[in-house]
């Protein structure tokens, strides 16, 4: 309640300049004058949640503090709730990391931008051919932070809007060699190389470009998948991507990352 709305502030009731007090039996706060109600929570994953608020906290501390995530029978077994329940604050923890983080362009003038693709899930392990995988792209500024959606396809058409969306103009873009991104040059003044991994490079000889770095995310993403949570469907997987993405963004401040989710509530 402080932290969301201080210590006095105008009530919508009776428009006065108000101190709340805590409400009996209630998660609500009610005015000093009017007796007009306010509930912290709402807004928040919090809301109309009968789970206590500190098993709500310790759960996201996991999930900042954790590399691979925290799945939902783990929660299940520390904090003594039903796997639905554990399912539900995971879920609600995820997308409120992803609204956090935000998607702010990457890149400007001069400056370098990985992008590439993956595929994720599926039932066989042979790459694109694979059924029932998804796709998911992807863009990271140079030692920066990354962004990534599913798409529908790979397709010229599907990729290059959505560069043009999450990269800054006039950066300077890394790529492999996939068709889609030969005629990136003529947007946006984007600058472009490209690193041939079917040659066997992990860096191009002659521009120095790579992909190592988002390469390098793809990896971890997978490995906390396959790893914690053994199988994500393509429906629930953006808040996972939301989930890796934001302790990706923050890795250099982890200290910062439970903070940032309790001092946005007072958005």
């Amino acid at each position: 309640m402080r932290t969301r709305y201080g210590d006095r502030f105008d009530c919508d009731g009776c428009k006065k300049e108000a101190h709340y007090y805590r409400v009996k039996k209630r998660r609500s706060y009610a005015c000093e004058h009017c007796g007009h109600q306010v509930y912290p929570t709402a807004g928040t994953p919090f809301h109309r949640t009968r789970t206590s608020l500190r098993d709500w906290f310790f759960v996201m501390f996991q999930f900042c503090a954790s590399r691979n995530g925290v799945a939902a029978k783990e929660v299940e077994r520390q904090i003594g709730v039903t796997y639905k329940t554990a399912w539900r604050m995971c879920h609600e923890i995820r997308k409120y990391m992803a609204a956090v983080d935000g998607d702010e362009p990457v890149g400007g003038f001069g400056k370098g931008v990985e992008v590439d693709e993956t595929f994720v899930g599926g039932y066989e392990r042979n790459g694109q051919d694979g059924r029932g995988k998804t796709i998911v792209f992807g863009v990271m500024a140079k030692g920066g932070d990354i962004i990534t959606q599913v798409v529908p396809n790979r397709r010229r058409n599907t990729l290059l809007p959505l560069i043009q969306q999450h990269v800054r103009p006039r950066s300077d873009i890394h790529t492999d060699t996939h068709v889609s991104y030969l005629t990136i040059r003529a947007f946006n003044g984007y600058g472009h190389q490209m690193v041939n991994h079917d040659a066997g490079e992990y860096v191009s000889r002659s521009t120095g470009a790579t992909v190592n770095g988002i390469e390098g995310f793809w990896a971890q993403l997978k490995r906390g998948i396959n790893g914690t949570h053994v199988h994500v469907s393509e429906k629930y997987l953006p808040n996972y991507l939301g989930e890796f993405e934001f302790r990706h963004n923050r890795r250099n401040v982890p200290h910062s990352m439970l903070d940032e989710l309790m001092f946005s509530f007072r958005r």
